[in-house]
């Protein structure tokens, strides 16, 4: 999955409206952008989509991003939401695999009241949204195997920091939040799911999204968090593996199976080693499962 779109779970036009934005998974907030007093009633919006929009075939993957542990609304959002079979669920303001395993359990007991197989839903967490959650970002390895992605987040950071920003005035992350980064995409990888990136807040600035995209690519991170439809393209596009870039993978593939014991390949007078062998495999693993 490349691209992953917010929608708030309390509004049908925009739910609907995000099936055909061309992202490869919606994420049906019931979280931040929900007010207090509209919890309850994006909790059955959001489960009507979902019984209506699982069984369709061409369709984004589908996942909620519930409340956190300490809004005392994680029981009461899974309560209602399994019943719908998403895909997957966001677990947001996650300290630590520990975390990641208490939350495994309340889906697992919900999956199983609803008649579903343990494992159904999968879980993607966002991993630096606290203090305490930076100093547990290597902590996710083995802790869920319903655990498929990690991603990051400043804004619920930077309140709790203290912070007066989080970007500078050029729109690049200040240092505290290129930490949290950096930690995301090493905790990911640490945990073997795929990282990634936070949402571009500054939804109408179309060159200030694509640099950070190219960055992220760049970096590591194989997917990016949206806040608007129109910054879906720009998304999928960055992170699609252009066609010169599989042939160059599929060249280095095929010339270490053409000499198994080999440590380095030469091909177009550039060496390659092993390690760009398994980065190389990777590539083409994205391409195989559409990105």
């Amino acid at each position: 999955m490349r691209s992953f779109l917010f929608i708030p779970g309390d509004s049908p036009r925009k739910l609907e409206k995000g099936i055909g934005s061309g992202a490869d998974a919606l994420l049906l907030d019931l979280e931040d952008s929900i007010s207090p007093q509209n919890k309850a009633q994006a909790r059955d919006i959001t489960l009507a989509f979902l019984k209506e929009t699982v069984p369709v075939k061409t369709r984004p993957r589908l996942f909620v991003r519930i409340n956190g542990f300490a809004t005392g609304l994680t029981d009461a959002d899974l309560d209602a939401v399994v019943a719908g079979r998403p895909d997957g669920i966001m677990f947001p303001k996650a300290e630590g695999g520990a975390a990641v395993t208490h939350c495994d359990a309340k889906i697992t007991a919900r999956e199983a009241i609803h008649g579903l197989p343990d494992g159904t839903l999968d879980m993607i967490a966002i991993a630096t949204e606290t203090a305490q959650a930076i100093f547990l970002a290597g902590t996710y390895g083995g802790s869920s195997k319903r655990l498929k992605g990690l991603t990051w987040g400043a804004e619920d950071l930077s309140v709790e920091l203290g912070a007066e920003a989080n970007r500078d005035r050029d729109g690049n992350f200040l240092a505290p939040y290129q930490l949290a980064r950096s930690l995301c995409l090493a905790g990911a990888a640490a945990a073997q799911v795929q990282a990634i990136d936070t949402v571009y807040v500054d939804f109408r600035n179309d060159a200030g999204l694509r640099r950070e995209c190219e960055e992220a690519r760049r970096d590591g991170f194989t997917g990016k968090m949206a806040i608007h439809p129109a910054q879906v393209a720009a998304i999928n596009e960055v992170f699609t593996p252009t066609p010169e870039a599989i042939q160059r993978a599929q060249a280095v593939v095929a010339a270490f199976a053409a000499d198994p014991t080999a440590g380095t390949i030469g091909i177009g007078g550039v060496m390659y080693d092993r390690p760009h062998l398994e980065r190389a495999r990777q590539l083409l693993a994205r391409v195989k499962i559409g990105g």
